[in-house]
């Protein structure tokens, strides 16, 4: 049996949508790439056609209605605890909408499809220099100093992060033997943390500084 036209060119759609975005997650190396993306558009175009097709005399939309809740365990598996904070959150966010975009081919809404794809693509690209903007002004690290103890010790370094407009929150304190350690969560700048943190290095006070 042959394919209808219009089934042909909603497959070939899918696989150029799901292919640019796809792409774009490559060339940032993230794990959903490529073939991941380029895979879920077309699944998802497909089972919202054959949603149609089958269930055209009673619920056209039960299969594909469950493409939202299957593409959540993908979505899940590429999330991940690192050593910074959550990570994957961004691709597993793509692979959400990459789906809809499927589901929309399929179900005969290429315009709409299309337009969301520009628009996600234009997000990407002009939004992580949003971002990298934003972390130059506006960072937070984790400072860890160990020196010799003396009274008000730690204070003298606070007095330091201060001064190179830091804001801070002090966390744990330790005393082992006759060396002092402190630790802090620091937020400013990008050029200011690095003011602060070659201000440390040059301090011969300090026998470890983690940064």
């Amino acid at each position: 049996m042959p394919l209808p036209d219009q089934i042909i060119e909603k497959l070939l759609l899918s696989l150029v949508v799901g292919g640019l975005i796809g792409a774009e997650r490559e060339y940032r190396s993230k794990s959903a790439g490529f073939r991941t993306l380029t895979l879920i558009c077309l699944g998802s175009t497909l089972f919202t056609i054959f949603s149609q097709l089958i269930g055209a005399n009673g619920n056209p939309d039960r299969i594909a209605s469950n493409i939202a809740t299957g593409i959540g365990f993908v979505g899940a598996g590429v999330i991940f605890k690192g050593d910074f904070g959550v990570n994957g959150i961004t691709t597993a966010a793509m692979i959400w909408a990459t789906a809809a975009l499927g589901m929309g081919i399929g179900a005969g809404y290429e315009s709409v499809s299309m337009l969301a794809c520009a628009l996600i693509l234009v997000m990407l690209m002009v939004f992580s220099r949003l971002e990298g903007w934003i972390d130059r002004i506006s960072q937070t690290r984790d400072y860890k100093i160990v020196c010799d103890y003396q009274e008000e010790t730690l204070h003298v370094y606070e007095e330091q992060l201060k001064k190179h407009h830091l804001k801070f929150k002090r966390g744990r304190e330790t005393k082992s033997n006759n060396l002092m350690t402190g630790e802090w969560i620091v937020r400013g700048s990008e050029k200011n943390h690095l003011a602060f943190v070659n201000s440390i290095l040059r301090d011969p006070a300090v026998k470890t500084f983690e940064f």
